[in-house]
């Protein structure tokens, strides 16, 4: 059963799912001063940064989960000091946000895709990853999957990270605050690159990163309600928000932290002396 398989009542209740979406209706630049552009009749978007600033865009849509894919062509060449984002979040001081932060490295190494998970403004739930292609070649797809039961960071369909719902050992997780999607390119030398030891080389910019394919299927939150039924009270086999990973995704989730994987908090010991997160024990 595929992944984008929504049942009638969801069809019927206006799940929001929007393929190769137009990024004119779909998403704003939000900052930048014309460093963010749209063009090929909306299919297209760029953002670019230089020493001056950067730039960024969000979706015009809410969600409270979602499935939000994002084809992406990272900074070419020596991107050394920027930060590519691509991320949910909801506004406020005690917010939540799910994290895909790519950090740029010297001409010739890899980038570092990091990932975090925030609930009421708490994270620490930071993993690291190298990728096993070249991002900055051409296009592929990076995917954040949220429902009631789990997270799902994915690339070109492989699945890298799931964080599942351990509220019931005392784990927050993001559930109840409606999120947008973000993305922006911006400079973070102090300490984005071997912890700020190698600096971004302005002799190099202006900086770009490309975007196209942007996929939303969610439950759009809007005059505060949401568009998807209440998700406790039924059921949803076979859609997006009840998705889980079966045991073929799984192995290879596991084949991609057994060799792509340069950091798990869960495995810091030094940074958790009161001992390793609840949620690394049970998982």
């Amino acid at each position: 059963m595929t992944n984008n398989y929504l049942l009638p009542l969801f069809l019927s209740l206006t799940v929001i799912s929007s393929v190769s979406a137009n990024f004119q209706k779909d998403v704003e630049i939000t900052w930048g001063d014309g460093r963010g552009q749209i063009t090929n009749n909306g299919e297209l978007l760029t953002l670019s940064l230089d020493k001056s600033s950067g730039s960024g865009f969000q979706s015009k849509n809410e969600y409270l989960f979602g499935k939000i894919d994002m084809q992406m062509k990272l900074v070419p060449g020596n991107s050394a000091g920027t930060v590519t984002t691509l991320y949910l979040k909801s506004p406020g001081t005690t917010w939540d946000e799910i994290d895909f932060e790519f950090l740029g490295n010297l001409s010739g190494d890899p980038y570092t895709l990091h990932t975090n998970v925030y609930t009421q403004g708490k994270g620490d739930k930071e993993q690291q990853f190298k990728l096993w292609f070249d991002p900055t070649a051409d296009f592929h797809t990076y995917t954040i999957l949220w429902n009631p039961q789990r997270i799902i960071f994915t690339v070109d369909g492989t699945p890298i990270r799931e964080f599942k719902n351990m509220e019931s050992i005392g784990t927050l997780f993001p559930k109840n605050r409606p999120m947008r999607m973000y993305s922006s390119l911006w400079n973070a030398d102090d300490w984005a690159t071997r912890g700020g030891l190698v600096k971004t080389d302005w002799s190099k910019a202006p900086f770009t990163a490309s975007y196209r394919g942007f996929n939303q299927e969610a439950c759009v939150w809007s005059n505060g309600k949401s568009s998807c039924p209440d998700v406790s009270k039924q059921g949803t086999t076979g859609s997006w928000l009840s998705q889980e990973l079966d045991s073929t995704a799984q192995e290879r989730m596991r084949w991609v932290q057994r060799n792509y994987m340069i950091y798990n908090y869960c495995t810091d010991a030094k940074r958790f002396p009161e001992g390793i997160p609840k949620e690394c024990l049970a998982a």
